[in-house]
């Protein structure tokens, strides 16, 4: 894969997952800030009500005191006439006179402010009414504004009267407010009565949250609050309440809510839950489909190194086998018994050795197929391993190395593929001595724990780093020593160790120390 696009393919991916992230963030953010602006609305209109009824309960509280007080007196009450409007209006043409008269009395009861409270006397209450006459008069021309009430009998005579409801209910609301100014809040409204109160209008506008709530004279509090009441800017909201007739206010009721956030996140819960559902199942995609990609780089990497190594492998025994042709074809070695059979011994381990590899990349295929042949018989582990040393003695002379055994299992027998598991131990003592860069010195230990037998394979040789003792399992994995290719092989060797391994139930891991050597460890279950 062209690394450019891989890199541009990531960044677009990488760019759209942030931006449906932002976009998430954005909404949710947006969501929430109309949530608190529709919760101060509603609060607002809450607190509003509220401060509206307080007036008009108290308002409507002093008027029924006051009706009962007038009626309980008993009194006639004394008129007086304030003041009274003439009107006429006279036709030329038909001489026809309408005449408008309009008295306004004052009723005086003899109650005044003392009543509601001592330190307001002054004033006296009231009631205002009003006496209307209409009187038509036809064909009179000699009727003027000097003899108007006379002994002229209209032609049509018109009488109202009544209370003014307006202007007794101007009065008394001017008059009461005067009074209840002067009464202390704590005699105006109790603290269960406001509490009830704030709590039927909160749940008629939806607001189903807990709340606390004060009432403030001049800045300062005052014992009509909630017990858990604490002033918080972000979630108190105000309004004055009891207003006198000039407009102005000392009193102010502020209601807070602790839980404001939480009660404005369980509103968006279920949708938020979704969008978090829904964005983690597209960071999950995009998480498995960028592993994917480097996946799919690393196997194209790996391909590529599989492909350099095999031909590395294969050049030289080719390389060798056309010069010992080539020697031999010369007609000085060709009568040269002892040199002709040297070049054909030479020819023949360079063939096995090319045959070997290809073995190892169809063995490896054939395990992953199921299509190897494993059967599985009663065998010593010891003579497994002795076996396996004497495969590799002669590579092992060659580079004057040595092998120490160290057989401490006093139980060794397990159900094992004698050809396979032989092979595993091949593979593992070639590596050691691959790693050794002087003269290879390898340990054997076997040990039993439980119903197990351990060996461990130990070299003093190059180590490996850690990430390195995590991936050396797999497929094809080689650790970089560089540009060198003074360590042969494809990655596969270990690759076979761990999967025939574990078709025998057991189990294989490293423990290394960079430039401190290797220690490889199978643990297999022995017979019962």
């Amino acid at each position: 894969m062209n690394k450019l696009f891989f890199r541009i393919l990531v960044l677009l991916m990488s760019l759209s997952l942030i931006g449906i992230i932002l976009v998430q963030v954005f909404w949710f953010n947006s969501s929430f800030k109309n949530n608190e602006e529709q919760f101060k609305y509603h609060v607002t209109q809450v607190i509003g009500n509220v401060a509206d009824k307080l007036e008009q309960q108290e308002e409507y509280s002093f008027y029924d005191k006051y009706n009962r007080i007038k009626d309980s007196t008993g009194k006639i009450p004394k008129k007086e006439d304030l003041l009274e409007v003439l009107y006429v209006q006279r036709n030329t043409k038909t001489n026809k006179t309408i005449v408008y008269s309009n008295t306004l009395t004052s009723e005086d009861y003899d109650i005044n402010g003392s009543v509601f409270n001592k330190k307001f006397s002054s004033e006296r209450f009231k009631n205002f009414s009003s006496k209307r006459v209409t009187e038509v008069y036809n064909n009179n021309a000699g009727i003027d504004n000097n003899n108007l009430g006379q002994s002229i009998i209209p032609d049509l005579r018109s009488e109202k009267s009544g209370s003014l409801d307006i202007l007794n209910k101007v009065q008394q609301q001017i008059q009461y407010k005067d009074i209840a100014s002067l009464t202390p809040i704590e005699g105006r409204i109790t603290k269960d009565k406001l509490f009830k109160l704030l709590k039927k209008e909160l749940e008629e506008y939806g607001v189903k949250t807990k709340f606390e709530f004060g009432i403030y004279s001049s800045g300062v509090p005052t014992k009509i609050k909630s017990e858990g009441f604490h002033f918080d800017k972000e979630a108190t909201y105000n309004i004055p309440i009891y207003t006198d007739n000039e407009g102005n206010s000392r009193y102010e009721l502020s209601v807070t809510f602790p839980h404001k956030k939480k009660f404005l996140l369980s509103e968006l819960l279920s949708i938020t839950i979704l969008s978090i559902v829904f964005t983690l199942i597209i960071i999950v995609a995009y998480t498995s489909a960028l592993n994917q990609l480097l996946r799919q780089k690393h196997i194209s990497e790996i391909k590529t190194d599989f492909i350099n190594n095999m031909t590395h492998e294969f050049k030289t025994p080719i390389a060798t086998i056309n010069l010992a042709l080539d020697a031999i074809r010369s007609p000085k070695v060709i009568e040269d018994k002892e040199k002709v059979y040297r070049y054909l011994q030479m020819i023949r381990d360079e063939n096995k050795r090319m045959h070997a590899q290809v073995e190892n990349v169809l063995r490896i295929s054939k395990l992953e197929k199921r299509e190897l042949d494993i059967t599985k018989e009663p065998t010593v582990v010891t003579d497994i391993i002795d076996d396996a040393i004497e495969h590799v003695n002669l590579i092992l002379e060659d580079k004057k190395g040595s092998i120490v055994k160290h057989y401490n299992a006093a139980r060794t027998t397990c159900l094992i593929n004698e050809v396979h598991f032989t092979n595993v131990l091949v593979n593992i003592l070639e590596n050691a001595i691959k790693y050794s860069p002087d003269a290879p010195e390898i340990e054997i230990f076997t040990e039993n724990i439980k119903d197990m037998i351990l060996i461990k394979v130990r070299d003093h040789g190059l180590g490996m780093s850690k990430i390195a003792q995590k991936r050396v399992f797999e497929k094809f994995y080689r650790e970089h020593t560089g540009d060198l290719h003074n360590v042969k092989g494809h990655g596969l060797g270990l690759a076979y160790v761990k999967r025939i391994v574990e078709d025998h139930n057991g189990q294989v891991y490293v423990e290394s120390e960079k430039g401190k050597g290797s220690t490889f460890i199978i643990k297999i279950p022995l017979i019962n």
